[in-house]
């Protein structure tokens, strides 16, 4: 029985074909349900923040900040893996070969499950190590340690949601995905005013509230793959790894999931340079890092629209449809990175105040966000033309031209300018300098790549 007869079988109620039709419609309708999603996802970490710097204090306040470097470096390269994995799903799509779709949705499926186990028993052992090698101060450090056990000790809920939601987007079903992340996102802010406000269990009740409803999230989304009719249904007795494909996903997935972890590890140093100036300092970054992931998700959603627009349209063999879609991500995420920027210039006070009231911490956040939230536009550039390179299967040069720009660069830039003065304006700025430099690389790799693609295809 060939593929395509195969495929057949198999109802297309909740995929999205993006091999043909209107560029610009396919990505916006792929792309608002993941803005919406990410929202959402971000709404979760920052709950917790607002409820532990007004309900708690201002240290554990910093002690949960503290931690984020070290939770992104983790969900980084998972989530590099998972998008590798995406990838692969789409080109499959994009191809109509169904059986090898099915056999990539299994093998990352397992392949989770053992990693997620390994994480959680390495993650709980290794906080406190994690935490001293950060230099978290003393009077952070009991908060940040329990936060960080509680929140391993259910990471394997997390990567399983990642996971499932990445297969769904893979054949164009961004808005189930969305759906469970509401649900589990007002069930994290219930649960956080219940066990902090009402149990006072202060940060670990926010460790707590965040593990439950991920777990929520991760079981819905499973619920949704055994039960589907589609070409991706998940089958228990198919639960086993392919290492051929294995071996694929690994190829995509890796560098961009090292280049993740990476970046989100050395962001472990720059804390270490923010440290430096105090707990003030501490709490303004803390709080203007929440707004930058706030104001960095519609950008990096219609990146990942455009890496499943790519994958699909490279697997049915569409080289100018891939460069016709690259052109409107580009400026689809101009003119929703503008929309961001203005307010956040706008309202920077206002937004700092939500996570702390306090004079110093008010003006260095303020500072940071204006400083900063202009560049958007440059992290805009970088992030759709990686997205486009890996959803063609190259993901191994973006990996290398983002660590030049965002670790190599940005360590070595933080060290000279804390040597050369005892401002804090430099290490303010140190982000928007690695995002310009990284996307002038990127664009000039990406058209000498499309240049050969071209002649190969042709």
């Amino acid at each position: 029985m060939t593929h395509d007869k195969l495929s057949m079988h198999y109802h297309h109620h909740t995929t999205l074909d993006m091999t043909a039709g209107s560029i610009s419609k396919l990505l916006l309708t792929f792309a608002l349900p993941l803005i919406a999603g990410n929202l959402f996802q971000q709404l979760y970490n920052t709950v917790d923040s607002i409820v532990v710097g007004n309900y708690v204090g201002k240290e554990a306040l910093a002690a949960i900040g503290s931690t984020t470097s070290l939770i992104n470096t983790i969900i980084g390269f998972f989530g590099g893996l998972a998008a590798g994995g995406s990838v692969v799903i789409a080109q499959y799509f994009g191809a109509q070969e169904i059986v090898k779709l099915r056999k990539t949705v299994h093998t990352l499926v397992t392949g989770t499950i053992i990693l997620g186990v390994v994480f959680t028993f390495v993650g709980i052992g290794a906080a406190p190590l994690m935490l001293r090698a950060m230099s978290t101060p003393d009077d952070v450090f009991a908060n940040a340690d329990a936060y960080l056990r509680i929140y391993f000790a259910g990471i394997i809920s997390l990567m399983c949601y990642n996971i499932g939601s990445g297969i769904l987007r893979a054949v164009g079903d961004s808005r189930r995905p969305l759906y469970f992340l509401i649900i589990s996102s007002l069930l994290n802010v219930a649960l956080d005013l219940l066990f902090v406000v009402v149990f006072q269990l202060g940060v670990a009740g926010v460790a707590y509230a965040t593990i439950i409803s991920e777990t929520v999230s991760a079981i819905l989304v499973f619920v949704v793959l055994a039960r589907s009719n589609e070409c991706y249904a998940l089958a228990a007795n198919e639960l086993v790894i392919s290492f051929d494909i294995l071996k694929q996903i690994i190829k995509i997935g890796f560098p961009s999931g090292f280049q993740m972890a990476i970046t989100a590890f050395s962001n472990v140093f720059v804390q270490g340079y923010i440290n430096h100036f105090g707990s003030s300092f501490m709490a303004g970054w803390a709080s203007y890092t929440k707004i930058d992931q706030f104001a960095f998700l519609p950008l990096q959603s219609v990146a990942l629209a455009a890496t499943t627009f790519v994958g699909q349209n490279y697997g049915a063999r569409k080289i100018q449809r891939v460069k016709d879609g690259v052109h409107h991500a580009l400026l689809l995420s101009f003119e929703i990175t503008v929309v961001v920027i203005i307010p956040l210039m706008i309202f920077a006070r206002e937004l700092v105040s939500l996570f702390n009231k306090d004079a110093e911490v008010l003006y260095y956040g303020m500072f940071l966000i204006r400083a900063c939230s202009p560049f958007y536009l440059a992290a805009a550039i970088n992030h759709v033309y990686a997205s486009a390179l890996r959803g063609l299967g190259n993901s191994f040069p973006p990996m290398i031209l983002m660590l030049c720009s965002f670790v190599v660069f940005r360590q070595l830039y933080l060290f000279i300018a804390t040597r050369i003065t005892a401002s804090f304006y430099p290490v303010a700025v140190a982000y928007p300098v690695g995002w310009v430099l990284c996307s002038i690389l990127i664009v000039v790799y990406y058209h000498m790549y499309m240049q050969k693609l071209k002649f190969k295809v042709d």
